[in-house]
C-alpha cells in the first residue's frame, strides 16, 4: 500500500473512539455498551468496498483508512464512530515508527 503523507491540515475529520464496557445487569449477567475514550481530528480515506453473499442476504463491506495523532491505549477491540457510522478497527499501524501518527484499518458493514 503507497504511504499516504499528511499535513496537520488533512485531520479534518472528526472521529470518536470508543471502547466496550460491560455492566453488571444485577440478575448474574452482563450488559455490554460502547463508551467514549476520545473524540479526535482524523484523515478519513476509503480503501475498498465488496459486495459479499451471506445467508441470501446482500450486503456492503467497506474499508477505510483513518489517520489520527499518535496516542497510546488505541486497540482493535475498540471502534470508530465516525459521522453515524460504526467502524470496527481491524489493524493498527504506526507508519513512521516514531510516534508521530497512528494508522487505524477499519471496516464498516453495511
Amino acid at each position: 500500500m503507497a504511504i499516504i503523507t499528511t499535513s496537520p491540515s488533512e485531520l479534518n475529520k472528526r472521529i470518536t473512539i470508543q471502547s466496550p464496557t460491560r455492566t453488571a445487569d444485577g440478575m448474574g449477567g452482563w450488559t455490554e455498551a460502547w463508551s467514549t475514550l476520545a473524540t479526535v481530528w482524523a484523515a478519513v480515506w476509503p480503501v475498498s468496498a465488496k459486495e459479499i453473499l451471506q445467508g441470501g442476504q446482500t450486503s456492503m463491506e467497506l474499508t477505510h483508512r483513518i489517520r489520527i495523532r499518535y496516542r497510546d491505549g488505541v486497540l482493535a477491540s475498540q471502534r470508530i464512530l465516525y459521522g453515524t457510522r460504526y467502524l470496527s478497527i481491524i489493524g493498527i499501524i504506526n507508519p513512521s515508527e516514531r510516534g508521530e501518527w497512528l494508522d487505524l484499518l477499519c471496516k464498516e458493514n453495511g
